[in-house]
């Protein structure tokens, strides 16, 4: 039976030369001794090609995301964090992806939900001179790099849209190296910078938005050290909706008196599924891949979670929320923010997440189940004698069993007896993690004009400073700050206006 399929393209040349060839080869040497191909070593280090025929925006992103060494804040397989295809999934459901392909907007959006800074044009914004100087400088440079959306029939390839990185620049001939990532299709290839910008002044149909490029950069700190907002759950998108929309409504419609009531405004309609919308970032691993003893780069990102959590308990807002939350007059609608649960029960669902995560499931499965925890003691592998609390559960899902563990931020740890260098685990008590932290990072992340609506002058010049992120520690600001965007961004899909605005949140 013969079998039917298709082994690659011929690369039509003219207009591309085959990154290959011998005249490629020229150009990448004359480009390497002009300095325009320094953007190249990082991308090509974490080349790949796209999984799906329709993936090309999320294998770009991961390829260049990987490349400016951004960390994803989730585990991939094993024990490693990585961006791969699958981790792109917030702001596009993957199947869409993989059906109808993704839009320019929505590439956009899913590298600010990555962290990464992105500054985005379409070819109705700027002119090819422009784009030619961004494509000069991010070549000359392996801290930012540009990513084209372009249609293939301008370089008489088949196809249609297509997104690819630009790996370099060629001074004398204006010609770019595009990195594209459907190897099995077309290799690496030189075009003319002017043809590839024709490429990119075309409408896309599906938007009726013309196409464009983004050059995409690393943040100067790493973003969601402790919290994150998730909309890998149905809840995010009524629950983003409440907090952007309603909540202003419902300040501007209440007789407000005080600050306890304004805290209890917010609480009074909250969904009931708001628990999954923010969520703390567990540092989690797999205890026989990890052995008995804790990293510097484990310890230093403990350390770093606990100095943003000790910077929350400080703020003047904390207090009020926690004098709320432990009142008689908080609502049932946030019974789930007060500490009921201990930290076991608390862990114990951490590590079913944890090992669905790292067998590949996302941490979303709720098939797990954790049938034993403990607490250990572990050294770190330096210098430094003062152990580590670690958390270990025994996660059982279906027959198979995986031990994982979760690393205790300091703040949760109690010494219960003797010399803490010495301690053995009957020693270590866990503190119940505070709710109040959380729905303080919350009310700080809400957007500034969210309080707008208080009648009482001197009650909203009192709210307006206590949610001030001004005065805050330079940590905790990032850490509300992308918050702040992460909200922003979902909203912006919750709309569907990632297409129509591709601006960074205004925050």
């Amino acid at each position: 039976m013969a079998l039917a399929g298709l082994y690659r393209r011929v690369l039509p040349s003219p207009p591309a030369i085959d990154f290959a060839s011998n005249e490629g080869k020229k150009l990448f040497i004359d480009a390497i001794q002009a300095g325009t191909m320094e953007g190249f070593y990082k991308l090509i280090s974490y080349f790949q090609t796209q999984s799906e025929p329709a993936y090309c925006g999320l294998a770009t992103l991961s390829m260049v995301l990987n490349a400016l060494a951004i960390d994803p804040k989730r585990k991939w397989k094993g024990p490693w964090r990585w961006f791969d295809e699958s981790m792109l999934d917030c702001c596009e459901p993957l199947e869409k992806v993989k059906a109808e392909g993704i839009s320019f907007g929505k590439v956009v959006c899913l590298a600010q939900c990555a962290g990464a800074e992105v500054r985005a044009f379409r070819t109705t914004e700027t002119n090819v001179d422009q784009f030619r100087h961004f494509v000069k400088r991010c070549s000359a440079s392996d801290v930012c790099h540009v990513v084209s959306s372009y249609h293939r029939a301008t370089f008489k390839q088949t196809g249609t849209g297509h997104f690819s990185p630009i790996g370099g620049y060629h001074v004398e001939s204006d010609m770019v190296l595009i990195l594209d990532v459907a190897r099995f299709k077309y290799p690496p290839h030189w075009v003319p910078l002017t043809l590839l910008w024709e490429a990119m002044d075309t409408t896309d149909e599906t938007t009726g938005q013309q196409r464009g490029f983004m050059l995409i950069s690393r943040p100067q700190r790493d973003p969601g050290l402790l919290y994150t907002l998730s909309c890998r759950n149905e809840s995010w998108n009524g629950t983003a909706r409440y907090l952007v929309d309603d909540v202003p409504l419902l300040l501007k419609n209440q007789d407000i008196k005080d600050i306890d009531m304004v805290i209890g405004a917010v609480c009074s309609s909250l969904p009931s599924d708001f628990e999954k919308f923010i969520q703390w970032v567990a540092e989690v691993r797999r205890a026989e891949d990890a052995g008995m003893s804790i990293s510097q780069e484990e310890k230093g990102r403990l350390s770093l979670k606990d100095e943003v959590l000790k910077q929350v308990q400080e703020t003047g807002l904390h207090n009020y929320v926690l004098n709320f939350l432990s009142s008689s007059t908080c609502c049932r609608r946030v019974s789930f923010l007060t500490d009921d649960d201990n930290f076991r029960k608390i862990a114990a669902s951490i590590c079913c997440q944890g090992a669905d995560i790292l067998a590949g499931k996302g941490g979303s499965t709720g098939c797990s189940c954790c049938k034993e925890t403990c607490i250990k003691c572990l050294k770190a592998d330096d210098n430094d004698n003062k152990p580590v609390a670690v958390l270990s559960g025994t996660v059982t899902n279906g027959r198979n069993e995986e031990k994982v563990d979760v690393l205790v931020p300091p703040s949760f740890v109690k010494v219960g007896c003797g010399n803490s260098n010495n301690m053995g685990s009957g020693c270590i008590k866990l503190q119940q993690p505070s709710a109040s932290n959380i729905f303080t990072a919350l009310l700080l992340a809400l957007p500034p004009q969210t309080w707008s609506g208080i009648r009482d002058q001197k009650l909203l010049q009192e709210m307006n400073g206590l949610v001030s992120i001004d005065n805050l520690p330079p940590l905790l600001q990032e850490e509300i700050l992308h918050l702040r965007r992460q909200l922003y961004l979902l909203k912006k899909c919750q709309e569907n206006k990632v297409d129509q605005d591709l601006s960074s949140p205004s925050i």
